[in-house]
């Protein structure tokens, strides 16, 4: 590998809105998000379906779910 090329990763704090805090690997000191796997709907298991105009009754009633 060739030399002084790669960038020089250090641990980086990263911080999120929700008040989560982790470490990870990166070439950043600090870093600050808006939406983590801690406060994130999908990763949480509060997201909502959206059902507009009774499309999922409809998929629903077509497959016999």
């Amino acid at each position: 590998m060739r030399k002084d090329i790669h960038p020089d990763y250090k641990v980086c704090a990263v911080k999120c809105a929700c008040g989560n805090e982790f470490e990870i690997r990166t070439n950043k000191a600090e870093m600050t998000i808006d939406i983590c796997n801690e406060c994130h709907p999908f990763f949480t298991g509060s997201e909502r379906s959206v059902d507009a105009a009774g499309r999922i009754d409809k998929f629903k009633k077509k497959y016999n779910l």
